[in-house]
């Protein structure tokens, strides 16, 4: 099977209606873990368990990118919402302390993702 091939069958992948709400749902998720960061009581508690979710669900979003761009090629940044998707996930992966942690909180604009496949947030 020929690097066109997987490329076509990845495509495929990344497009598909499981693909795109299994997606969908880890957003809502991580939107909801971002939340609860917010309060100290919660991450007192719970807050191991909601940095790992956060890691996994990160992993995901690296592992989704990866994908697309090869599936996609040099056409996957001629879309502003994977442009914009890349950032934020590559703003996600800077480290939580220092110069850079108040870039981290960009991480919620992955919500906005959700207009691209709910288009009934479109509207909105």
């Amino acid at each position: 099977m020929g690097i066109q091939a997987w490329r076509s069958r990845a495509e495929e992948l990344v497009k598909s209606k499981w693909f795109v709400n299994g997606i969908t749902i880890l957003i809502l998720i991580n939107a909801v873990t971002l939340g609860m960061e917010t309060s100290h009581s919660v991450m007192d508690r719970y807050g191991h368990i909601i940095h790992l979710a956060d890691h996994i669900i990160l992993s995901v979003f690296v592992a989704e990118i990866l994908l697309k761009i090869f599936a996609c090629g040099g056409r996957f940044f001629k879309s502003g919402w994977n442009v914009f998707y890349f950032s934020i996930v590559a703003i996600s992966l800077l480290p939580a302390s220092g110069p850079f942690a108040v870039l981290r909180t960009l991480r919620v604009l992955r919500v906005m993702r959700l207009i691209s496949t709910v288009p009934s947030l479109r509207r909105v």
